[in-house]
């Protein structure tokens, strides 16, 4: 007979074997905070203009050389279930605003940090998440009041040095010493697609990275740059017409098989003919149309090739369906399923049609000069792969960036001075408080003091009388003194003389993700992990589908 052992009492017994149960301070907030603390000390020393880079090895063996906060998140597969919210946080500021993971991370992870004192107090986590909600609606009310510039008119030139410098500091974040160079690029390229009425739309501006020389050779392409070749001979075409198909450029396949009985040679000519005379006529019609370039999702088959030199057309074929959207974006023109002629709405327009060849990339250009462009492509030049991806990632920023100054002109003050007058004026407004709730405001404005501490230490001076030069200039009115990270001269700098902006949309957001992922695991105080199924895991946590364009 089989001796058996009784389950523990308690929660326990009520899983399967192989089941986890935390519960209470000890067990489960306190360790969610050190997993938190140690996540967010991780991205910490990647910080400011001066912060360190990573190297990301993901799980299928790709490197990833950055200090960007988000392709770190993106590409650690992080399990533990409270260190998961922040990512999540970070994700959404990531969406909602395309720059300010970092803030979000280590924003979460100071308060948490905050929070573990008081828990040690004695109080409870209900009341430190109420006294940082107290702190957040503070900070929110005070945000507006401390804007240092507010752009109207986007399009207005005397705006576009402001526009500028908000630009350079979220890509001196990533791209310390280049940062000019490519907030030009940045500018230039948002400027030259900038709709009318219509909001901005990130996804126009383009990257396209040519691997060779180096990043000062790099430019801005009205238009869409592919990294592919022609089909055929014909190599350039100025004021092309375009026409746009998702279908192969090649003889058409019946839709049923069929059996056709041939008896004699001349039969078997004339069939092919046959075949060879639809094709020619469908390809001459589209000739007929005006139209010069012809960009297929398909394959361009041997005769087809014949025709389209025979008619002068120059042949592009795209693999990507979503490049090919986007080219029909930028052109106007509409995708056709059918080898059909189009008509006069259907063509698109482009000034030139070219092959290039920059270093041994064979290039094909599509430009449009003037307003009618409607996608611009910043041409990244560089000696490795990771550094162009890195430049990528700035430029996203950049642009980014830019789309928020179009929702919301408002620029706060960067370098620090934003979260230093915060700290000054929610640490005042705390001792306002009557209840248990002043020592959570208390601790959050500390967590806020943490990133001129951050900046500081990245950029190897000392933290603490930095910190008490800055409250000391913060406590006299002067709002807008921040870090200078330039290691000559004085440590305080005006920011709104310097030209260091941030992004209003950028720490309105980025303040409430970070305490509403805080207060999220302040409030667990159970973990209850199921035993594990067997089997190979789902790609990206998904159940596997057969969908091909999934």
């Amino acid at each position: 007979m089989a001796l058996h052992v009784p389950k523990a009492p308690g929660f326990s017994q009520m899983l399967k074997d192989g089941a986890m149960h935390l519960s209470g301070l000890e067990e489960a907030v306190y360790r969610n905070i050190a997993a938190c603390k140690q996540f967010a000390d991780t991205v910490k020393t990647a910080y400011g203009p001066n912060g360190m880079n990573k190297i990301i090895i993901n799980h299928i063996d790709k490197t990833f050389i950055t200090n960007d906060a988000a392709t770190i998140v993106k590409e650690l597969d992080i399990e533990h279930p409270a260190a998961k919210i922040i990512v999540f946080a970070s994700e959404m500021q990531e969406q909602e605003v395309g720059d300010g993971t970092n803030f979000v991370i280590i924003m979460a992870g100071a308060l948490l940090e905050q929070a573990e004192h008081l828990l040690k107090m004695g109080l409870t986590p209900v009341e430190v998440c109420e006294g940082f909600q107290i702190a957040l609606e503070k900070s929110l009310e005070l945000l507006p009041t401390l804007t240092c510039h507010e752009i109207k008119d986007i399009r207005n030139n005397a705006e576009q040095q402001v526009i500028m410098q908000s630009i350079k500091s979220s890509i001196m974040s990533k791209q310390y010493g280049q940062e000019q160079f490519i907030t030009d690029l940045v500018l230039k390229a948002c400027t030259s697609i900038l709709p009318d009425k219509a909001t901005f739309n990130v996804d126009n501006v383009r990257v396209c990275k040519i691997l060779g020389s180096n990043l000062f050779n790099s430019t801005v392409v009205n238009g869409m740059v592919f990294k592919r070749t022609n089909e055929g001979d014909i190599t350039k075409q100025t004021n092309a017409k375009i026409a746009v198909y998702t279908c192969p450029i090649d003889i058409t396949t019946t839709e049923t098989k069929g059996t056709v009985l041939i008896k004699s040679a001349d039969e078997l000519q004339n069939f092919s003919r046959g075949e060879e005379m639809v094709l020619e006529e469908q390809i001459k019609a589209i000739a007929d149309a005006g139209i010069t370039v012809i960009v297929a999702g398909g394959k361009f088959g041997d005769m087809a090739l014949h025709y389209l030199n025979k008619y002068k057309i120059m042949g592009v074929r795209l693999m990507s369906k979503f490049d090919l959207r986007r080219l029909c974006r930028s052109v106007s023109a509409t995708a056709l399923p059918r080898l059909t002629p189009p008509n006069k709405e259907e063509i698109g327009y482009a000034d030139c049609v070219y092959v290039d060849e920059l270093g041994d990339t064979s290039l094909v250009v599509f430009r449009l000069d003037g307003k009618d462009s409607r996608m611009s492509t910043i041409v990244v030049r560089g000696a490795t792969d990771n550094y162009m991806d890195d430049i990528e990632r700035a430029i996203d920023d950049g642009v980014n960036t830019f789309k928020g100054i179009t929702r919301n002109g408002k620029l706060l003050a960067g370098a620090g001075a934003i979260e230093m007058e915060l700290a000054h004026q929610v640490g005042l407004y705390a001792d306002t408080l009557p209840g248990l709730e002043q020592y959570g405001a208390k601790r959050f404005a500390i967590a806020l003091e943490g990133f001129v501490k951050i900046l500081a230490d990245n950029t190897g001076v000392k933290s603490n009388e930095t910190l008490a030069d800055l409250y000391s200039q913060h406590s006299k009115g002067n709002k807008f003194a921040g870090f200078n990270i330039e290691p000559k001269g004085s440590t305080i700098i005006d920011v709104s003389e310097a030209g260091i902006f941030d992004s209003y949309l950028s720490k309105f957001w980025g303040l409430q993700y970070a305490t509403q992922a805080a207060c999220t695991i302040l409030r667990v105080d159970q973990i209850i992990m199921a035993k594990r199924a067997g089997g190979p895991k789902a790609p990206g946590g998904r159940a596997p589908d057969n969908d091909d364009d999934a």
